[in-house]
């Protein structure tokens, strides 16, 4: 699928798109990957399993350099098609990096609160591998505050498109009050 994003954006991007919007979206789309991307996300993520004093910090790093860069590659690349100024652009990649790390911890208090059958995959999977995880570090009621601060935090970026932010307002509360 990655070598198809790519593909996808220099057949189907509408002719009318400015050539030099593409090559950023391109060029998005590759950082979003490499060594500051999934790539560095994942090594840090396998290299974390089998530590037993990770931080917060570097369970923030994982994740923005994982579930985050998959949301910034998408929110940022919008943006620039669309035409935003680059202070524009800049708010969007805080929403996203705010929103993909509230993802996770949504995900995170999920796992450890819900059934497999309401989530749809193996729940406290987590717990069982003796996995680091925001519910760990933080409890569960410090995750829940923690996803909200993040969501609020995600909301507050987008302020400079007022009423037209509407939609990705709406997926922000959407990704903290999800049950599965």
């Amino acid at each position: 699928l990655l070598s198809e994003s790519f593909a996808h954006v220099a057949k189907y991007t509408p002719k009318t798109v400015p050539a030099e919007r593409i090559v950023e979206v391109i060029r998005i789309l590759g950082d979003s990957v490499g060594p500051v991307g999934l790539a560095g996300g994942q090594v840090m993520d396998l290299e974390c399993e089998a530590k037993k004093d990770v931080t917060t910090q570097e369970l923030q790093w994982i994740h923005r350099h994982k579930t985050g860069t998959l949301l910034i590659a998408a929110v940022a690349s919008g943006a620039v098609l669309a035409g935003a100024t680059q202070a524009e652009v800049d708010a969007c990649v805080e929403y996203a990096e705010k929103i993909g790390l509230a993802f996770q911890v949504a995900d995170d208090i999920l796992d450890a609160t819900q059934t497999s059958e309401v989530l749809g995959k193996t729940a406290g999977k987590d717990e069982a591998v003796d996995k680091t995880t925001y519910v760990k570090l933080l409890g569960l009621e410090g995750a829940k505050a923690e996803a909200q601060k993040l969501r609020n935090e995600a909301v507050a970026a987008l302020e400079p498109f007022g009423d037209r932010a509407g939609p990705l307002k709406a997926l922000a509360d959407f990704i903290v009050n999800r049950s599965s």
